[in-house]
C-alpha cells in the first residue's frame, strides 16, 4: 500500500511511517517541520523565505503588525500547492490536524480538496487541539485542562491564541468538512479520546507509535546526583504548566542541594532536546493532562521517570495497577513531595524506570500501533 501522512507535530507521523514501512507499505511524509522542532519529513512546505534571514523576518511582523496576515501561513500554502502533482496517487492519506498545513482555513479547504480528489481512502488523527476538543474543555467539565490558567485570569488569553482559534467559525468549517470527507477519525490519548466522544465523536483511541527499536532502554544508575530535567517550549509555557515545575524545583534546589542537578532547556530543536534529556533520571513534562505527550512516552521507553498526565482514566483504560509515571496536577507542594520521595527513595526511581519501558513496549510499540491504524483504515 502508498499511503501520505500530512503534518508533523510531535513524532507521531514520523514513528508511524517507521511502523508502515517495517510491515512493508510505501510511506510519505508531508510537513512543515514545526518550526524550531525541525521534525524531518520527505517533502517539506517549511516557510523557508518568511524566516530565512532578519529581513525577511522583520518585513514578516511589520505585515502582520498592520494587516493580521501571518506571511508564514501564506508561504505554507504556495509550498505545498506546488506539492500536489507529487500526491495523487496513493491509497490513503491521514492528516494530523485540520490544520495540519498550518495555513488559513479557507485555503486548507482548498488545497484539501485538491488532495482528496485523486485519494479516496482518508483519515484525520486528533492528537492535539481540535474543535471539539477545546469546545468540551470549555464546557468545564473537568477538574482542570491546559485551559485551567486561562479560565482563571483572562489575561492570559494571548497565551490560548492556538487553542482557542478552533472554535472560530473559519476553523470550525474546516473540522466540520474533514469530519464529513474522511472516512476515519481516531485519537492518540485519553486527552483527545474523553473530549470527543463526550462531544458526539466515534474517534477510538490507537496509541502514540513509539520506535522501541531506535530508543534503547538505560537502566537508571549513578543517583549522586540526582538529575533532574525540564524543557521549556515558550509557546506552551502556561498551556503546559510549567510555572508549577518552576516553583517546584526552587524549593527542590533549596531541600537537596548537591543531591540534584537541574537541567533546563528552552525553545530547542527536537534532536537538541531529547541529547539534553537523555542524561536525566526525573523528566517534568506537562502539569493539565490525563495521558502522556510524545515526548513523555519517549523518555518513558528509555527508563525515565516522568511527570506527566497518568491519572484515573488512564491507569484503568490500560489496567496498570502500578504507576509507569508519575501523575501530575496543578500543586508545587505535591510536586515537590513526589519528587522529594524519589530523590530520598533512589530505588522508586529504578523500579518506574523499568515498569515504564514495559509499558511503552506492550502499548505503544511502533510495528503494534502502525498494524491497529491499518485496521482503523480497512486497509
Amino acid at each position: 500500500m502508498k499511503i501520505l501522512l500530512i503534518g508533523e507535530y510531535s513524532r507521531l507521523h514520523n514513528s508511524l511511517k517507521e511502523g508502515l514501512v517495517a510491515l512493508g507499505h510505501e510511506v510519505v511524509l508531508v510537513a512543515s517541520g514545526d518550526a524550531f522542532k525541525n521534525f524531518p519529513s520527505d517533502y517539506s512546505f517549511r516557510a523557508q523565505i518568511t524566516n530565512s534571514n532578519w529581513f525577511f523576518k522583520k518585513t514578516r511582523n511589520l505585515i502582520y503588525s498592520v494587516t493580521r496576515i501571518e506571511m508564514e501561513q501564506i508561504e505554507h500554502a504556495i509550498r505545498f500547492y506546488f506539492l500536489l502533482p507529487k500526491l495523487n496517487k496513493f491509497d490513503h492519506v491521514q492528516l494530523i490536524n485540520s490544520d495540519a498545513l498550518a495555513t488559513f482555513p479557507w485555503v486548507s479547504r482548498f488545497l484539501y480538496r485538491k488532495l482528496f480528489q485523486n485519494i479516496k481512502s482518508r483519515s484525520l488523527v486528533v492528537c492535539g487541539d481540535e474543535t471539539p476538543v477545546i469546545d468540551y474543555l470549555l464546557k468545564k467539565e473537568l477538574p482542570y485542562s491546559i485551559l485551567t490558567p486561562f479560565f482563571e485570569d483572562a489575561t492570559l488569553k494571548n497565551h490560548f491564541y492556538y487553542p482557542l482559534k478552533y472554535t472560530k467559525p473559519a476553523y470550525r468549517k474546516t473540522f466540520e468538512w474533514l469530519a464529513q470527507n474522511c472516512q476515519t477519525m481516531t485519537t492518540s490519548d485519553m486527552d483527545y479520546k474523553i473530549p470527543m466522544e463526550r462531544m458526539g465523536f466515534n474517534a477510538p483511541l490507537i496509541p502514540n507509535p513509539v520506535n522501541c527499536e531506535k530508543i534503547p532502554f538505560e537502566a537508571i544508575s549513578h543517583l549522586e546526583p540526582v538529575v533532574i530535567f525540564l524543557g521549556i517550549n515558550r509557546g506552551s509555557y502556561i498551556k503546559k504548566g510549567i510555572p508549577y515545575f518552576e516553583k517546584a524545583l526552587a524549593e527542590i534546589e533549596k531541600k537537596f542541594g548537591s543531591k540534584v542537578r537541574i537541567s533546563i532547556c528552552e525553545n530547542q530543536p527536537y534532536e537538541a532536546y531529547i541529547s539534553l534529556y537523555n542524561k536525566a533520571h526525573i523528566v517534568l513534562d506537562q502539569i493539565y493532562a490525563m495521558d502522556q505527550g510524545y515526548n513523555a512516552l519517549e523518555a518513558m521507553a528509555k527508563g525515565k521517570v516522568v511527570f506527566t498526565g497518568a491519572n484515573e482514566a488512564f491507569t484503568n483504560y490500560y489496567g496498570l495497577n502500578e504507576n509507569v509515571a508519575i501523575h501530575t496536577i496543578p500543586d508545587k507542594d505535591y510536586l515537590v513531595n513526589q519528587l522529594s520521595h524519589l530523590i530520598e527513595n533512589p530505588s522508586k526511581l529504578k523500579e518506574i524506570g523499568e515498569r515504564a519501558r514495559a509499558f511503552i513496549e506492550k502499548e505503544h510499540h511502533y510495528k503494534k500501533i502502525a498494524e491497529q491504524y491499518l485496521a482503523a483504515w480497512k486497509l
